[in-house]
């Protein structure tokens, strides 16, 4: 018998996996906080014999080095990866036995297109293929990014990827479990698709990949990318040097006194709290990123790379919670925290900051007078955009707050956490603002007149 037990990164959209069986076992990719992956090898039972990279991640710091140290395990990385630490370099058809005793083998295949050393890996029982760790390359209903390496290799690597996802779908069975890394929110995913899990049989069906000719694919495929997050610049290079392992203790408490002079020495504060909460009181100058929503990915692309950040949480959980999902990104440490609530965080004498919120139903008895900002990506707005409205995606406004019109704004996204994203930085900036938490399904319902290029 074999076990695979998901572990769930779901604020970079990302899954690992442990799988084994009785004695030993096989950890996928894991997450920088490795914490997780031995407290799950713990309730199975099992040691973790090995570690494997099915690529040099572009989207978070992996915690794989880290984990082999700890365990002893072996750590095999794709021999075509270039690092600069020890590890066991895995070439095409290699073999790794996890557990003898479940007759549990690991078989190397390389799939080359989201970077050139991609490689998958097939877990065999007793000689048959179970299930394949995807990483990056066949995902479900799409395939792994190919521009993420080099823009001159990214047709190549796209078409790499066409020929990696026929390999798999030729030599597994139609049964076999794809177990991807990427692809449940990701922005390493090329696609966003529905479902959890997925077989090859199923893929054989419906993944474009595998149901157009390359030409077609690829051609598609390029056209449809999306914008890439800034700090994925620094993900690569820390993955090839080793990354350190991570301090998930509690950072300097951050008093009233110290808040003002951190935001007076322009550095980030961050509030985690929701949305409503920063809207209706909140230390001004800082900035809301919601613990809830997509707190790493989004602060770490618009922070410049390196910017001390103080962390504000409504508990010491919401901080926690918060730091470990930074470690994954690379922002190691915050320079200081603080817990409570915005009295908390004010100093005496000083009154909390605060904004409105609205509706689409709201702005549409406003339109004539206000001004409207969409912060959604460009491909979210080729798909419809209120007339008038300016377009400023929320990961450039930091940079390009002079080109938001004069008057009052109303800004929005899909949905609400990026505009509330938004709304703080244009309120710490000193306009007036009102943030719309409402998706943006509603807005055509509303009145407003929505427009396609």
């Amino acid at each position: 018998m074999f076990f695979v037990d998901t572990i769930e990164v779901s604020g970079l959209g990302n899954r690992s996996y442990l799988a084994g069986g009785e004695r030993t076992a096989v950890a996928v990719d894991p997450p920088r906080d490795v914490d997780q992956v031995i407290a799950a090898a713990a309730r199975r039972g099992v040691r973790i014999a090995y570690v494997v990279e099915t690529h040099v991640h572009n989207d978070y710091v992996t915690g794989g080095l880290e984990l082999a140290r700890l365990t002893g395990a072996a750590y095999l990385v794709p021999a075509g990866a270039r690092v600069s630490f020890e590890r066991v370099p895995v070439h095409d058809g290699d073999r790794a036995e996890i557990d003898a005793g479940a007759g549990l083998a690991l078989r190397a295949l390389a799939t080359p297109g989201h970077t050139p050393h991609h490689t998958s890996y097939v877990l065999e029982e007793n000689g048959t293929a179970v299930a394949v760790f995807t990483g990056g390359s066949l995902l479900i209903g799409s395939v792994g990014r190919p521009d993420l390496v080099e823009p001159r290799l990214t047709e190549h690597l796209a078409r790499a990827q066409h020929a990696s996802a026929h390999r798999l779908a030729a030599e597994l069975p139609d049964e076999t479990a794809v177990l991807p890394t990427h692809g449940f929110g990701s922005f390493c995913s090329s696609s966003q698709s529905e479902g959890s899990d997925t077989t090859i049989g199923k893929e054989k069906a419906s993944n474009e990949a595998l149901t157009r000719d390359v030409d077609t694919f690829v051609a598609d495929l390029l056209a449809g990318l999306d914008d890439i997050p800034a700090y994925y610049t620094h993900m690569g290079p820390a993955n090839a040097a080793g990354p350190a392992p991570v301090d998930l203790t509690p950072p300097v408490v951050a008093h009233a006194d110290e808040i003002a002079a951190r935001l007076a020495a322009g550095e980030w504060v961050v509030d985690l709290r929701n949305r409503i909460a920063f809207a209706e009181g909140h230390v001004a100058g800082s900035f809301n990123f919601e613990a809830e929503g997509q707190l790493a990915t989004y602060l770490a692309w618009l922070i410049p790379w390196g910017k001390p950040v103080t962390l504000l949480a409504g508990a010491p959980e919401q901080l926690a919670a918060a730091q470990r999902e930074l470690v994954r990104v690379g922002i190691d440490r915050p320079a200081a925290a603080a817990t409570g609530g915005p009295a908390d965080w004010v100093r005496e004498g000083e009154a909390p900051a605060s904004f409105p919120r609205g509706t689409f139903a709201d702005l549409a008895g406003r339109i004539a007078d206000v001004v409207v900002l969409d912060v959604r990506r460009a491909s979210e707005r080729a798909g419809g955009f209120v007339e008038g409205s300016v377009h400023i995606p929320v990961h450039t406004l930091h940079r390009r707050l002079d080109e938001v019109p004069d008057g009052e704004v109303w800004v929005h996204c899909a949905g609400g956490m990026r505009a509330a994203v938004a709304a703080s930085l244009l309120d710490a900036a000193g306009r007036d603002v009102v943030a719309v938490d409402d998706s943006f399904d509603a807005a055509e319902k509303a009145g407003l007149t929505v427009r396609t290029p």
